[in-house]
């Protein structure tokens, strides 16, 4: 593909003799890669500021908490002293709650990453003509997947899709499984 090949948009809707299906895949193939790592970006920025906000609530809390338990018990404040360590250490463990979600978005980040280059290494495959009808790359492309995978779940999965298993089916099977494993993983 040439340089004024990237450059050129679709040209499915006015077909001409230099009209590829390669060259629209690899368009749409670019276009979702973008809008992944767009969305992973806008994403990242937001839950960082969430992440650094929560984990500092949750020292201030810890800190209201140890203020409160120094304070004196007295007829008039005991109960309000009990009261207010309650609600503290109830906000203390929702804030925990609220961070432990934000790893969750970090792992699911790191899928986003995977899904990403796994699409840029496709589009690669694709563009390049002595490549794209080579079966040998397309395992070495098999393989490089397969080994981007962390968890063996998501290797069953991968494996379940490339012995035939229809994707739904792969996907459907991935989420049941983690779903038991108390991974709770919404995909698609």
């Amino acid at each position: 593909m040439t340089a004024a090949d990237e450059r050129r948009g679709t040209s499915a809707h006015m077909p001409d003799l230099d009209w590829s299906q390669v060259r629209e895949t690899v368009l749409m193939l670019e276009l979702a890669v973008g809008q992944i790592e767009a969305a992973m970006k806008e994403g990242g920025s937001s839950v960082e500021v969430l992440t650094d906000s929560f984990t500092s609530m949750a020292g201030y809390m810890r800190m209201m908490g140890s203020a409160l338990e120094q304070l004196p018990d007295t007829p008039a404040t005991a109960q309000l002293k009990e009261s207010l360590i309650g609600h503290a250490g109830e906000v203390a463990g929702r804030v925990q709650k609220s961070i432990i979600a934000f790893q969750f978005y970090d792992k699911l980040s790191q899928r986003l990453a995977h899904v990403s280059h796994s699409l840029e290494a496709l589009t690669t495959l694709v563009t390049d003509q002595r490549k794209l009808y080579n079966p040998f790359e397309w395992v070495a492309l098999q393989e490089k997947i397969r080994a981007k995978y962390s968890t063996r779940e998501e290797v069953e999965m991968f494996n379940a899709v490339m012995q035939g298993m229809p994707v739904k089916e792969a996907l459907s099977n991935y989420k049941a499984e983690m779903k038991d494993k108390g991974d709770d993983v919404e995909l698609f």
